[in-house]
This record gives C-alpha cells, sequence and structure tokens, in this order.
C-alpha cells in the first residue's frame, strides 16, 4: 500500500499523508525523485556526490543532510540552504538541523530522515499549516536516503514544494443596496437565521406568531414590507410541537401574507426541505409530493427558493418553475474528514443506488482536498412497505476507513445497514455523514453499533435536541455557505 496508514503517532500528528511510494504532484519534486531513481540502479542509495552535478534538478531544488559523525540522530546540513529556507527557515551549512530558524519546520524534517533512515525508502510527506507571514500553505516533502560508502544510509536528500492556498474569503459585510433586503424567521428556526444575519452584517426583522385556541395560527410582518427584497429562512423538519406540515402550512401562509402586503420579491430559504422523498411513482398510485409541494410554493408567489441537498436533485430541478438554489455541504464534509483521517485510505460509500451520484460528487471534492485518490463503493437497498432489503456491495473496503455519504439520517436503518456491509468486509474505520439529521425516536437503537466511529451532520434541523447526547456526534455549521447565497442573490438582483 503506498499511503502509510499505520505509522509512529508522532509522525502522524505532524503531516496528513505519508506515502511510502512517492507521487508528486509538484513537477519540481518529481524530476527531484527521478533523478535519485535513475542514480539508485542496484546500489542501496546513490552517493550524495553523484546527485550534486552542477545544473540538475537535484543541485537546484534539493539540500542534503548527513548524519554527524558524533551523533547518529543529529543532522548536519551539507549543501543546498536556499533550497532549505522555504521549509525550515534561515540555516548555514555545517550546521545543525537543530538551528533552524522554524523549529516546527526542523522538527518534521528530523523525524522523515528517521523514517527513511529505518526503511531505506523514499517517503513523501504531506501537510498543511498557517503562519502570519505567509499565510494559509501547502506542502509536499520528498526525502530519500543517501549512502556515502554504498552499504549504510547517513546522508538525506530532501526537497519540498510550498504552495500558497488561499481559502475562501469570508463574507463580513456587504454593500447592500437602499432600502437593504429584509430577513425573517419562524421561532423554530431562529437561531439559525440568526447565525445567518450576523455573517450578512443584518438583523431578523420582527414577527408576530400567535397561536388560537382551536390550533390555528396567525403570523404576520412587524415591518412594512412594501417594495422589498425579503427572504425568510424556515427549516422544514418536524417535532413534537409542530408537526412538518405545520411548518410547511406556516411558511406558505407567510410567504402569501408578504406578497399581499406589496413585497417586491420574497426567496424561502429552508434549510432542509421536506417532502421531497416521495419525487416518483415507485407503485400504482403513488403520490408525487415533490412535484406537489414545489406548486404550493408557486402558488404563493414564491420568487426563488433556497436549500441544501435535497434528496433527488434532477426531480428537485424539475419540480419548480420558479427559480430554485441548491447548495451542497461537500466542502465543509471534506475538511472535517481530512483532518480527522489524514493519512489512511479512503472509500466513500453510497448506502443505496439512488444515492451514487451524491457520493461520488462528495468523493471529487474530498480528492481534491485530500490530494489523493479516493475509492467509491455502493450498497444496494430496496424500500418496500417500510421493510428494507438487499444484499449486493460493489467496491473495495478492506482495510480502509469508509465514509457512509447520503442526505439525511432518520431512523438510522439505512446508514445502520451500510455500516454492518462494510464492517463484514473488512472496513477498519467506519464513519456516517449526512447533510440532514432528522434523528427519529429509532435512530438510537439503530445507531448504537459499536463499529460506527463517528456521525457526522450539517447544522440545518437543531440536532442538539434529537441526538445531543451521543459523543460520536459531530454537527458542523453551514449558515456561511446560506448567507454567501444570499448575498449574492442580492447582488444580483441588484445589478
Amino acid at each position: 500500500m503506498t499511503t502509510m496508514a499505520k505509522t509512529k503517532k508522532a509522525l502522524t500528528r505532524l503531516f496528513q499523508r505519508l506515502d511510502s511510494v512517492p507521487s508528486p504532484t509538484d513537477e519540481r519534486l518529481a524530476a527531484v525523485l527521478q533523478e535519485w531513481l535513475d542514480r539508485r540502479q542496484q546500489f542501496i542509495a546513490p552517493a550524495p556526490q553523484a546527485l550534486m552535478t552542477a545544473g540538475t534538478s537535484v543541485a537546484e531544488r534539493a539540500f542534503i543532510f548527513r548524519k554527524a559523525p558524533d551523533a547518529p540522530r543529529q543532522y548536519l546540513l551539507s549543501s543546498g540552504a536556499d533550497a532549505a529556507a522555504p521549509l525550515i527557515g534561515k540555516i548555514s551549512a555545517g550546521e545543525r538541523l537543530d538551528a533552524a530558524a522554524d523549529r516546527r519546520g526542523a522538527v518534521r524534517l528530523r523525524r522523515l530522515f528517521d523514517m527513511v533512515g529505518e526503511t531505506g525508502e523514499p517517503i513523501l510527506g504531506t501537510f498543511s499549516s498557517k503562519s502570519a507571514e505567509a499565510g494559509p500553505t501547502h506542502t509536499e516533502l520528498l526525502v530519500a536516503p543517501l549512502s556515502s560508502n554504498g552499504k549504510s544510509v547517513d546522508a538525506f536528500l530532501a526537497s519540498a514544494s510550498v504552495q500558497r492556498t488561499e481559502p475562501a474569503p469570508a463574507r463580513t459585510s456587504v454593500r447592500w443596496p437602499q432600502p437593504h433586503p429584509m430577513l425573517f424567521a419562524f421561532e423554530s428556526s431562529k437561531a439559525f437565521a440568526e447565525r445567518v444575519a450576523a455573517r450578512l452584517g443584518l438583523s431578523l426583522s420582527p414577527i408576530e406568531e400567535r397561536f388560537f385556541e382551536d390550533g390555528e395560527e396567525k403570523t404576520r410582518p412587524l415591518a412594512h414590507v412594501r417594495g422589498r427584497d425579503i427572504h425568510v429562512i424556515s427549516s422544514l423538519d418536524g417535532t413534537e410541537r409542530e408537526s412538518v406540515h405545520d411548518r410547511l402550512c406556516k411558511l406558505l401562509f407567510f410567504i402569501a401574507t408578504l406578497k399581499t402586503n406589496g413585497a417586491s420579491r420574497v426567496t424561502a430559504v429552508t434549510p432542509y426541505l421536506a417532502y421531497m422523498r416521495k419525487d416518483r411513482q415507485t407503485k400504482e398510485q403513488d403520490p408525487l409530493t415533490a412535484a406537489y409541494v414545489a406548486r404550493l410554493f408557486e402558488a404563493v408567489g414564491t420568487d426563488r427558493l433556497i436549500t441544501m441537498e435535497s434528496h433527488n436533485l434532477a426531480a428537485f430541478q424539475n419540480a419548480f418553475r420558479c427559480p430554485t438554489i441548491h447548495l451542497t455541504a461537500y466542502e465543509a464534509f471534506a475538511a472535517h474528514f481530512a483532518g480527522l483521517l489524514q493519512s489512511a485510505d479512503v472509500t466513500v460509500v453510497s448506502p443505496d443506488l439512488g444515492g451514487g451520484k451524491r457520493a461520488d460528487m462528495f468523493r471529487v471534492v474530498l480528492e481534491k482536498v485530500l490530494r489523493r485518490p479516493v475509492a467509491k463503493a455502493f450498497v444496494e437497498k430496496q424500500r418496500s412497505q417500510g421493510v428494507v432489503s438487499g444484499d449486493l456491495f460493489a467496491g473495495d473496503v478492506e482495510g480502509r476507513a469508509v465514509i457512509i455519504m447520503d442526505d439525511l439520517i432518520s431512523s438510522g436503518t439505512t446508514m445502520a445497514r451500510a455500516a454492518e456491509a462494510c464492517k463484514q468486509r473488512g472496513a477498519t474505520g467506519i464513519h456516517l455523514c449526512a447533510t440532514h439529521g432528522l434523528f427519529s425516536k429509532e435512530a438510537t437503537g439503530n445507531l448504537s453499533l459499536p463499529f460506527i466511529d463517528s456521525i457526522v451532520v450539517a447544522d440545518t434541523v437543531e440536532t442538539g435536541r434529537r441526538y445531543g447526547g451521543d459523543k460520536r456526534l459531530t454537527v458542523l455549521p453551514v449558515t456561511s455557505i446560506f448567507a454567501d447565497a444570499i448575498a449574492e442573490c442580492c447582488e444580483t438582483a441588484a445589478r
């Protein structure tokens, strides 16, 4: 295996990936490695003198350390101080590695020297870092053994590629047109909406929610809306107090109220959009609730709808005639798992064939973040009258960390089946990942399997009150994604 998934903890803390069959993505490192391979031939390792010919890739882009005669774990710089500087800072020829200006870079280099000295083979390490001077960077570090006497490793060839990475700019303030857009949110989604508003530099406009004795409800804006561009934020998950139907009906009535009172444009922002699972007729006389919900939004005058990770993207896009924006949390999930899994071999698993495209889209994003290939696998699932079946499994998970990716977790039955299938086929780590953590009452029992290592969801619904007691649960914020989408819509409309 190329990825050294199981190695010393001291190394795994310093590197995101260690590759014992190096394949650098940087062309300069690849040229250095090729020259080392050409010089090695049948020897244990090439001699230092053979690689320092003037004008070669090694002489220009690499540096050499040799073991100190009096202390085998001390390393002295022989040549290439300029090439070493981006990784370990200022150092002069003949100085010990300990004298390097960048102490953390020196520690990384020492640990790789130790490992290469033990294995006798070249190793490629990758890591990300951040400094006040350079900002966020991604580094590839190649270390290969050298031998002066042809019998033992007594020196090391190293070369580093340090590339600055530009993070997505944080949106702290927007030059809003006047009058600025208005944000409304019901009490059930107020916490999420307040985080979105804070990101946009706006505040939520006041709203009245009044319940009558017979169960009816009245909602109205407490600010003038005529001629305004309005976004209404409401997730459509059900709770013990409000059902899915209650929340959907309230949102529809409120949008109609805004249009009745002269709002120029109303956008429904539904982090979780209910009733999207039934998008086609799988049985005779089945409903098409996804299409019906779309018609309801259009009937009350909705101008645009923004949501995240609908059950079936194609069906969602075909159901609505008004403009829609479909968001995903793949980048947030990929960043989380990159830090969690580091150098492990990874497979992204779809728990059913219908979710294969979703899992593959996430896999592509994860590959870019990890900078290495990520495998894929599929589990067969058939559901009829609430009974789930299917035994087919395609893909390689043996000895690998798996991420089971779906749009939502409700009862947990689908995820539990997929987790068991992966465990039976030799997966070494099992992580569940879904955008919407609905977590019905049955989820606690279904997801109690001891080999499930973590459960990761976005904060599109208030997950804490449903499943907050599980220490394996991680809830990732996605409010910035919604805020940026709202800002882009407003800026486009203002042009």
